[in-house]
């Protein structure tokens, strides 16, 4: 979840909210990988969720990764509640998973090591104080009622307006994780095109990235129960932006969208202040219930944004939002396949060759499909597994074309970071697949024993 905007001055125009989003536009050579993922943690002796404070805790891992390895607090209330350096930050989703939001990085090489390094010191702290941490899409066992709701004010905001809209909110905010990719755009034009590919090949990437067959203990008839709690959460804010595919389509027509998202909050000195369900429609005159007579700043904005949670959504940067979080070697592979599609124009061009006569009915068919299926999805002649993997042999194309090296030049691109869904590919299974015959094999039922196999 993001951590509150700053920076914008007041909206005095209504064009600067499109021009809010076209600020994110960058030349070629300045677009950079900000990779974000999250992770369950649990005591060892007892599999429970980590509570917030305690001998082991959400805070005492933080506490470690300060004193240890020289990340600096970020406190609410009182209360720390995560961590910063260098670019990077470490934040806690709303029922305590720990999140690395990633520095803006040139290439796969680097995030990867930037990965890597957070998993090491999150190990090191971790086993000091009887800890694990493992990627699942879903949390496999533990109820809603075992999983703490952080201190922190969005939270307490989003638990009680999800209770009102859908049916999977609160599902979603304490037992859901994923692995994410944010990229940049050059142009509008740019940012349409990459957009439809991502909203168009989403479905790919929760196929490929399928991690959560478990919910409450035992087999839920999806390879990514993840995917459906979003589908069940709230459609004015989640979905697959058929809009998106219109004619026309640029920055304006998606602050229109971002306008008729109900809001949330709106933070202030420190606290969030109760807006759920307002429109930031009426804030710009003036007239929010919750701040009668003031007008949004662009810092206001940039919050509202973040609570839009469509399949890709735009700020001044794209988010690819479909994948399930998972084991270690598959959290350099989202980035690298999103990177391959989308910063090489030849691969973007074949990507988009590939979706661009689809119908809203089989993007969101595959969405679904995905989602119950993984790789044996099939919607409309489409065959997932077929789909996969030409859409992996564009990425690998694409990152062969960067030709950026990495390993002091030994190695002389970023097509490794693909080896793993290349091994899904040839096997036509993913994670799901293999957690299932698990499960169904040597585990005997006994999902417990997924911390011990499954964890970093």
């Amino acid at each position: 979840m993001s951590i509150p905007q700053s920076g914008g001055g007041p909206i005095e125009r209504h064009e600067q909210l499109a021009e809010y989003l076209a600020s994110g536009c960058k030349p070629r050579d300045a677009w950079r990988i900000g990779t974000e993922h999250e992770k369950f943690g649990y005591c060892k002796d007892t599999l429970k969720p980590l509570p917030f404070e305690g001998e082991r805790s959400i805070v005492a891992v933080l506490q470690g990764l300060r004193d240890s390895y020289g990340w600096s607090e970020v406190t609410e209330g009182g209360k720390l509640i995560g961590l910063e350096k260098d670019g990077a930050n470490v934040s806690l989703e709303p029922g305590g998973a720990l999140e690395l939001s990633g520095a803006p990085l040139e290439t796969i090489h680097e995030t990867c090591d930037e990965v890597n390094t957070h998993l090491r010191e999150v190990k090191d702290i971790s086993d000091k104080i009887g800890v694990g941490f493992i990627g699942l899409g879903a949390a496999p066992i533990w109820t809603h009622d075992e999983m703490p709701l952080m201190p922190k004010g969005r939270y307490r905001l989003m638990n009680d307006y999800m209770a009102k809209v859908g049916t999977m909110g609160r599902d979603m905010m304490r037992r859901t994780t994923t692995v994410q990719v944010n990229i940049d755009f050059g142009s509008e034009a740019d940012m349409v095109q990459k957009l439809r590919v991502a909203l168009a090949l989403q479905p790919v990437a929760t196929a490929l990235f399928a991690n959560s067959p478990f919910f409450e203990g035992k087999p839920n008839g999806h390879k990514s129960w993840r995917s459906k709690i979003w589908r069940h959460l709230d459609d004015s804010r989640t979905g697959m932006l058929p809009f998106v595919f219109d004619e026309g389509f640029g920055f304006e027509a998606y602050v229109q969208y971002a306008l008729d998202v109900p809001m949330y909050f709106v933070y202030r000195d420190g606290e969030y202040i109760n807006a759920l369900g307002m429109s930031f429609r009426d804030f710009l005159q003036g007239k929010l219930p919750a701040l009668p007579g003031e007008t949004p700043s662009l810092s206001d904005w940039a919050d509202h944004l973040t609570t839009a949670f469509p399949e890709a959504r735009i700020k001044k940067y794209m988010e690819m939002r479909g994948a399930d979080g998972g084991p270690w070697r598959r959290l350099c592979a989202l980035p690298a396949f999103w990177v391959g599609l989308t910063y090489d124009q030849s691969a973007l061009d074949a990507a988009w060759d590939l979706v661009k006569h689809w119908d809203a009915e089989t993007r969101e068919g595959l969405r679904v499909a995905a989602s119950r299926d993984g790789l044996q999805a099939e919607v409309n002649g489409i065959k997932m597994h077929d789909l996969a993997r030409e859409v992996v042999a564009i990425s690998e194309s694409g990152l062969k074309n960067r030709a950026c090296p990495g390993a002091g030049g030994l190695v002389p691109d970023e097509t490794h970071f693909l080896n793993a869904l290349k091994d899904s590919l040839d096997s036509g299974k993913v994670p799901a697949d293999e957690l299932l015959e698990r499960y169904h094999g040597d585990w005997g039922g006994d999902l417990t024993r997924i911390y011990a196999d499954y964890s970093y």
